[in-house]
């Protein structure tokens, strides 16, 4: 990132609701695409009309069964009717519950129990819970199906009821359409993973998820199509992928499974995708065992120097040069943004020399979630960024390397958790700091650096603090490595390396190898024993690891 320096601001329309939002892109763009997604063998398309009209249509319905103001669950794998409910209880006077589809019953019935959801919409995978969940939480008034053909008792058909609210509507019912609400008030309720006891629902407002929006956008470039991947009940996708297309008018291709991205980014062409670091490390070891099976390795390598190069001159032949890698993204694909969990910056850094911008970013669902992101024109990949213009950041209780917790204040921070004030004292301070549980530093040029997250600090018998993340990116950077957790080893207080590989080796191996990559750190933070697992780790929804 040598000689890269910040640049002025991107300039952005500033909404005043989602209503707003989405009403600006109907006039602006009404006839494009905001969707395209696969049903069966076919691709469907959605305009900005025709999904605000279903939004309305349903809005309607939900209002004539006087329930529109209610706290409303949705669960299901990510699709275009999920879409539909989200933005739809987004612009009414009810509160959206977006729940984990990954979740156990058990889970599920609490998230929905201690929302106070009142309706609940649902996948055909959740029908054979309806009953449980009914059984346990008799204030649910309405159950409400995407595949279910017909209404019986107080379990609904989702297509009916569209239907009966668009003709209530054409019957001259504007309700709905009239609503304006306080951007202030409580309007999305959204559950932490609960990987450390009972699952927090963060309470978010209209206000914090459109200055994600606002704020977002002067600082990231976003283009004229996306691939739209991670789980709808994750801010992150939620707030900072689909409602920031949805106010840039792009058009939104709705990824029908995780197995499916790669084949998916070749039919869609998208020209941005958000994903999870471990999505670009699987593409970047992909890449290159392809190049190595071809006996290509040497041609690509000498490709990028001479590139590099010839950028430093001012002449960029990336999209000549690279055509063939790039053509298994597409060919359109010009920015992968990634966040969640660190990034190595090698990976970083051979994305941009072929062509794509791989821009880290770093959030929080407490803050809505976005707090800082990485400029296509100012990129560092060793760092997440640039803190969005609304917010303030402070390190707290810094080491002599500038560490220290991150806590954030603004537009974006929470409200609190919902029902928990001790929970939401222990986080949040009367002035409105947020303390994030991460640790990390800002560096020299304003870009926040993030070192590890507070819970999995390792701190060693001679006091020093390991951040695991850390060493665990230089392991990574071994390419029969897919996955890896550095761990202590309670028994002998050595640092130890659990890894899963793409290909055998012994144990000896792994360990010279591991040594070899890592031999540049201090010694406290050097890998003294090696597990090799044979199945791959747990993980979360976005791919993370369960640690």
């Amino acid at each position: 990132m040598v000689g890269k320096k910040n640049y002025e601001l991107n300039k952005v329309e500033e909404v005043k609701s989602i209503k707003d939002l989405l009403q600006k892109a109907v006039n602006e763009a009404g006839d494009k695409n905001a969707f395209r997604y696969k049903k069966g063998e076919e691709i469907v398309d959605v305009t900005y009309k025709e999904f605000m009209q279903d939004t309305i249509n349903l809005g309607t319905a939900l209002d004539d069964l006087k329930i529109g103001d209610k706290h409303i669950a949705v669960i299901g794998d990510n699709s275009y009717d999920w879409l539909t409910v989200y933005l739809t209880v987004l612009q009414s006077r009810g509160i959206i519950v977006p729940v984990d589809k990954e979740l156990p019953i058990k889970d599920i019935i609490y998230v929905l129990k201690h929302s106070d959801s009142e309706v609940l919409f649902y996948s055909n995978k959740f029908q054979k819970d309806i009953e449980e969940i009914k059984k346990e939480i008799p204030q649910i008034k309405y159950f409400i199906g995407f595949d279910v053909e017909n209404d019986s008792e107080n379990i609904l058909s989702y297509k009916k009821l569209k239907n009966k609210g668009k003709e209530i509507f054409e019957n001259g019912n504007k309700e709905f359409t009239e609503i304006e609400n306080d951007q202030n008030i409580l309007k999305m309720i959204v559950y932490t993973s609960g990987t450390t006891g009972l699952a927090k629902g963060v309470m978010l407002t209209e206000h914090n998820l459109l200055s994600v929006v606002y704020y977002g956008l002067q600082v990231a470039t976003v283009y004229d199509s996306c691939l739209s991947v991670l789980p709808y009940h994750h801010t992150y996708e939620a707030v900072a992928g689909i409602l920031v297309a949805l106010h840039k008018h792009s058009t939104i291709c709705i990824n029908d499974s995780l197995k499916n991205v790669l084949s998916n980014i070749q039919l869609f062409k998208p020209e941005y995708i958000y994903l999870v670091p471990a999505f670009a490390e699987v593409f970047y070891k992909k890449i290159w065992a392809t190049v190595k099976s071809q006996n290509k390795e040497g041609l690509l390598k000498a490709l990028i120097k001479i590139s590099n190069g010839l950028r430093k001159v001012g002449i960029d032949l990336r999209k000549q040069l690279f055509k063939s890698v790039t053509k298994a993204f597409g060919g359109r694909l010009r920015e992968i943004v990634v966040g969640g969990a660190p990034l190595r910056a090698e990976i970083g850094d051979f994305f941009e020399a072929i062509g794509i911008d791989l821009l880290n970013g770093y959030g929080i669902t407490e803050c809505s979630p976005l707090v800082s992101v990485n400029r296509p024109k100012f990129n560092d990949p060793a760092t997440v960024g640039v803190i969005l213009p609304c917010c303030e950041v402070k390190i707290t209780d810094k080491t002599d390397e500038g560490i220290g917790e991150i806590c954030v204040k603004g537009d974006i921070v929470m409200r609190g958790y919902y029902k928990d004030e001790q929970k939401t004292k222990d986080v949040l301070s009367e002035d409105g700091w947020f303390k994030t549980g991460d640790y990390g530093l800002i560096n020299e040029k304003g870009q926040l650096v993030i070192t590890g997250r507070k819970k999995n600090i390792i701190v060693l018998k001679n006091g020093k603090n390991v951040y695991p993340e850390e060493i665990e990116n230089y392991i990574l950077g071994i390419p029969y490595i897919q996955e890896v957790i550095v761990k202590e080893n309670k028994n002998s207080s050595n640092l130890c390396a659990e890894v899963f590989l793409s290909e055998e080796k012994s144990k000896d191996e792994v360990k010279k190898d591991i040594a070899e990559v890592t031999k540049n750190l201090p010694v406290y933070k050097h890998i003294a024993e090696v597990e090799i697992r044979k199945e791959e780790f747990v993980k979360t929804t976005t791919n993370k690891i369960r640690r």
